[in-house]
């Protein structure tokens, strides 16, 4: 393993959930849980389907970022419509790269972009005030359990590193 390989595996510490959330249908409102059963289709009761956008992950410590930006009060995740929060390691060191939550291994894949609700949600400039801070997309590579205060780390055993 290269130098620059060995860094991009290295973090100073594991993660950890902080927050899930569902919303049993497209424009609900979102449902705080203490713990879930993450499947190929997503959460459990949440309307998410399979594939790269099957859940959604957002870093808690872009929360204050938030709502900095946007000029408002606190920011909370049901605002943000992501499923889970997650504090302490990096989200975009992690692109590409799988990740233990609890017992499930996701993927993270692409940017989750922010949506027109945003300026509803945030008020006007919000929707800006997430571009670079929304969170990112992940598909299911195995199904688990997943419980607020479950520790999150890469899962590196599929051979290939995570690109720079």
């Amino acid at each position: 393993m290269s130098e620059m390989q060995a860094l991009l595996r290295r973090h100073a510490s594991a993660g950890r959930v902080e927050w899930v959330g569902v919303r049993p249908e497209r424009l609900a409102p979102m449902r705080e849980v203490e713990h879930a059963l993450l499947g190929a289709a997503g959460l459990e009761g949440d309307h998410a389907r399979p594939g790269p956008r099957a859940v959604t992950l957002i870093q808690a410590e872009h929360l204050p970022v938030i709502a900095a930006l946007s000029g408002g009060a606190e920011v909370t995740p049901e605002l943000l419509r992501r499923n889970i929060v997650i504090s302490g390691i990096n989200l975009v060191a992690l692109r590409h790269v799988t990740l233990r939550i609890g017992a499930a291994v996701v993927r993270i894949g692409k940017p989750c972009a922010p949506c027109s609700r945003m300026e509803r949600a945030l008020g006007p400039g919000g929707y800006n005030a997430m571009r670079g801070h929304g969170g990112w997309c992940a598909e299911v590579m195995e199904p688990g359990a997943v419980t607020v205060g479950d520790a999150v780390t890469p899962d590196h055993r599929e051979g290939p590193s995570p690109r720079a």
